[in-house]
């Protein structure tokens, strides 16, 4: 799951009263369900064949542009669906075709306001639909639907490590530490000043943790002795390690390094890794209960020092376009480590290597010298990014009493050098005028149809590859918001009717419209594994809470 990876500025769902409840800014999920995608992964509304008039989607491409070379094959009625999984390792990339028999997708052909339900059936590599007529379709892969007119869709994802790895059912472990010769600890005082952590990653197998640790450790400690910490997983769950496969772990230690200062006098800090150690190959069974023992002699990493000019203003000046009563939030640069390179993008998440969080609602020219350390092989890139996050609170309709945060952002992430060459500021901004059947999505209220049309107009400023659609459901027996489905859609569109059953009964959902600014994402015919394209740019409008009946 490329999910809420980034540690110091999300919350993994969007919980109700959670301090900084700041949406992440990739929503990206890496280890969706084996034969599909999750309802995490980045998504994009979709259109339908029909015309405007009729509230679906018209816009969304033409018969003349729906083949590519693999369709050939094809008869002119029919859609082939593959599902082929890429593993990234530092020898090289293979692939392997993935069975969609146990979780069949289904298609859907729109005819105004109604769908019809088309089930194909297996063949040889792939799923096959047929009696599929010209013009755009949803395709159904879990809880994602793809609106697409092309005659061949790979539902397929990137992955991080060996194809061959076995996972546990256990996404947390507690873990034995023994780690001298670290950098003397500093403790947290505040987001912006953030002290000492420790994390983990592995270049041969998918695993991302931050580690939490119940001891308290003085500052200026420089040893770390203790069977009371954890790990929990930010990559789904955790791989069985072998040694004869050389499996092993990287342990960074982050410090607090100075920011400057805010134009208020608050003083300003940053996270940067600061010194690691990679632990030789071992065998390891996470059974939730058996410590992961780590045991090293932590070294300095090394650095690199860089300019920043990162213009805040140039975010908030999109506020009431990601909702009308938004208010700024929190804004996030981040440097982070591209496992075995960047050649087909930004493939999985194995932490971070600086992350500056500024105070909320922070909207002036942040210009300063940063630094960050990276103990991984040269072969791996640096991406780097900068978002900002922004808030609604709103009161629950359901009479509790409770106020949830309703979020979206702005994000640009890149190659870090190509990034940081000019200053950090927007490449697209939030779709506009966002609607619910003709009714403003900023209007709290009850939706009456089964299957509303979702309207738009694109951004004022960037161009659009692509837009995602996520719903997002209130669940009271977590007192949460879920992601409850996504809709992916071409950039050309403006419009999409939600799919019969989408919108469950009796609910409290609200919307997330992000408009992805990428040249190299293919949404129509190779939905999850472009989305991983460099560069890439995001920008969210979110409807206000709706109910259905």
């Amino acid at each position: 799951m490329k999910w809420s990876v980034l540690v110091g500025s999300t919350c993994v769902m969007t919980l109700v009263g959670c301090g900084s409840p700041e949406q992440d800014s990739r929503e990206l999920t890496q280890s969706p369900a084996p034969n599909g995608p999750s309802s995490e992964s980045p998504g994009h509304c979709s259109p339908t064949g029909e015309p405007p008039a009729e509230g679906c989607i018209g816009d969304a491409g033409t018969t003349e542009d729906a083949g590519t070379p693999d369709d050939a094959g094809l008869p002119s009625d029919a859609v082939l669906v593959t599902n082929t999984t890429r593993f990234y390792t530092s020898v090289g990339t293979s692939e392997r075709v993935e069975d969609l028999s146990a979780q069949p997708p289904e298609l859907y052909v729109p005819h105004g306001s109604t769908f019809s339900l088309l089930l194909g059936s297996a063949v040889p590599g792939g799923w096959r639909f047929t009696g599929v007529p010209s013009g755009p379709y949803y395709l159904r892969v879990g809880t994602n639907y793809i609106v697409s007119s092309a005659r061949h869709v790979d539902v397929g994802i990137n992955k991080l490590g060996r194809p061959d790895t076995v996972y546990s059912d256990f996404y947390f472990t507690p873990l034995q530490l023994n780690l001298v010769n670290t950098a003397p600890w500093t403790n947290w005082s505040s987001p912006s000043l953030p002290g000492s952590s420790l994390q983990l990653a592995s270049a041969q197998v998918d695993l991302y943790g931050a580690l939490s640790l119940t001891d308290f450790i003085p500052d200026g400690e420089t040893r770390i002795l203790t069977f009371n910490a954890e790990l929990w997983a930010g990559t789904g769950n955790i791989p069985v390690f072998e040694a004869s496969k050389g499996d092993r772990l990287y342990v960074s230690q982050h410090s607090q390094y100075p920011a400057g200062t805010a134009p208020d006098g608050t003083e300003l800090g940053y996270s940067a890794l600061d010194r690691a150690v990679e632990v030789g190959a071992f065998d390891f069974t996470p059974d939730g209960a058996t410590p992961l023992p780590l045991a090293g002699v932590m070294q300095p990493a090394p650095r690199t020092e860089f300019p920043l000019e990162w213009r805040l203003p140039a975010y908030t000046l999109w506020t009431t376009d990601a909702h009308p009563l938004a208010t700024p939030s929190i804004p996030t640069f981040s440097a982070i480590p591209a496992a075995h390179g960047t050649n087909d993008g930004w493939i999985g998440y194995s932490g971070e290597l600086l992350t500056l969080q500024m105070p909320r609602a922070a909207s002036y020219n942040f210009t300063q010298r940063l630094q960050f350390g990276n103990p991984f092989p040269s072969t791996w890139g640096v991406v780097g990014m900068g978002s900002y996050s922004f808030r609604v609170q709103q009161l629950l309709p359901n009479g509790s009493g409770r106020h949830v945060n309703l979020t979206g952002s702005i994000a640009t992430w890149d190659e870090f050098n190509s990034l940081i060459a000019s200053p950090v500021q927007p490449r697209v901004s939030p779709p506009r005028s966002l609607t619910i059947d003709g009714v403003p999505a900023s209007t709290q209220r009850e939706v009456g149809s089964a299957s509303p049309v979702i309207a738009w107009l694109p951004p004022a400023q960037g161009s659009v590859n692509a837009y995602r659609l996520a719903l997002l459901r209130y669940l009271p027996e977590v007192n949460a918001l879920v992601t409850d489905g996504a809709l992916y859609v071409s950039g050309s569109a403006t419009q999409v009717r939600l799919p019969p059953g989408m919108l469950k009964p009796d609910s409290i959902y609200y919307l997330r419209l992000s408009a992805f600014d990428s040249a190299g994402y293919d949404i129509e015919r190779d939905p999850f594994h472009t989305r991983e394209a460099l560069p890439m740019a995001r920008a969210d409008a979110f409807s206000s809470l709706f109910t259905t009946p």
